[in-house]
Formats: structure tokens, sequence, C-alpha cells
């Protein structure tokens, strides 16, 4: 029988090298290749050839929980089966490792339970064929392309046009003095209009509000930066 094919994604490079060792060391299991970053693990799902049965995933990666996300792009890219590594029980970001499509999780001090757990996921899912997993894989689009479209709706019943032009010309690099005199305004109103904008969409800052609206594909939604001269 072929060994189990895992991939390992931490960012505990001390932690990794035990962990791989000690799977290792199982006659049946076989640690194919690890990461220990979120970029290294999105482009290993984006080009590579699935190299695993079963991830390993880090749900903290570089002090962010990125393994929420890398657990839903291992599953769409590869079909693989994931299991979730915590140091704690950190039930909000397990509840939504799951809602990502994570098997199961472990927490990371009871590393000897794994080597089970892996052979109860593998065998569990195994029966799954090949057109049931691709009819999960589309669910999954099917609800991230539903989640998109309502917060496309959320922030554009949010955001007045007036707003939305003010934030592509800050896209687009413009200081706000710019703006002010494309549009023939004071800087008074700019400086308004970017803090109505930053509480509307809990920003931090003006680029972030804009990499948002960016993100979401407003400033290609046919907007133009003209104005009509006039202070709202």
């Amino acid at each position: 029988m072929e060994p189990i094919r895992i991939l390992i994604v931490e960012d505990d490079l001390d932690w990794l090298r035990g962990l791989k060792a000690y799977l290792n060391r199982q006659p049946d299991l076989s640690v194919e290749d690890t990461v220990s970053t979120a970029e290294e693990a999105r482009e290993l799902f984006a080009n590579a050839e699935p190299k695993a049965d079963v991830v390993l995933m880090d749900i903290m990666l570089q002090d962010e929980p990125a393994g929420i996300g890398l657990a839903e792009q291992s599953l769409l890219s590869w079909g693989a089966k994931v299991i979730m590594l915590t140091s704690m029980e950190e039930k909000d970001f397990i509840f939504r490792s799951f809602q990502a499509g994570a098997i199961d999780y472990q927490i990371k001090s009871r590393f000897e339970e794994l080597p089970a757990i892996i052979r109860a996921v593998h065998a569990r899912q195994s029966s799954i064929n090949a057109a049931v997993a691709e009819q999960m894989r589309e669910e999954f689009r099917r609800l991230k392309r539903l989640e998109h479209q309502f917060k496309v709706k959320e922030v554009s019943d949010l955001i007045t046009p007036t707003e939305l032009q003010v934030l592509e010309m800050i896209d687009q690099g413009h200081t706000q003095t710019e703006i002010a005199n494309r549009f023939f305004i004071s800087l008074r109103t700019v400086k308004i209009h970017v803090g109505h904008i930053l509480k509307k969409l809990g920003s931090p800052s003006s680029k972030d509000a804009a990499q948002k609206i960016r993100d979401l594909g407003l400033f290609e939604r046919g907007h133009t930066t003209g104005g009509d001269g006039k202070e709202d």
C-alpha cells in the first residue's frame, strides 16, 4: 500500500523539523513537502500538481490566521484533506477553518496523536470519488461568488458616487490637494469625504479603503473620475 502523502504548512521551523521526523518514522506516512510561509503555500497550491493526500495546516502563520484561507485554497486546488494545527483551542478560528473546508484539528502539544488522526481523516475521505470532490469544490466556489456579490452590493449601497470618485483618485496616487483641485472643492471637503469613507468601511487609512474597493472591482464598473464641480 502506498504511504499517505503529507504536506506540512508551519512557520515554527524547529517544531516543523521535529514533526516531519516524527511522522516519517511511521511506515505508512510520508511527508512529501513542507512550507513555512503563507506566500509559499499559496504559490504551491496555485502552481503545483497535488503533492499530498493530507495537509497539516498551522492556523497562525506570521501571527496571522492565514491558515484558514489556505485550507480553502488547498481544498479547491488539490482536493486535499486538511487538518488544522493550533497551539490552543481558538474556537472562533477553528470554526472558521471548518467553514473553509478543514476536516479536523489538533493541538500541537498532542502531536503524538497525529498519525492516528491522519489515518482516520484519510480513510474517512478516501471513498469520495472525483465527481463528488468536484461538486464540493464547485459548491465552495459558488459560496465565494455569492459572498463577493453581497460585499459588492453592501459597499455600493454604502459609498456615494462622489466618495467612490475620491477613492478612485486616491487609488491612482493623487493627493488630497490634487483631488480638491480636480473637483473644484475645498481641501476641507475632501477631508470630510475621506473621514466618512474611513468610518463606513472601517479602514485605518484612505489607501486601505481604496484597496478594499479595488479588490471588490468597483473601480472597474464604468466609474470615472469626472466631477460636477459641486461640493457635497
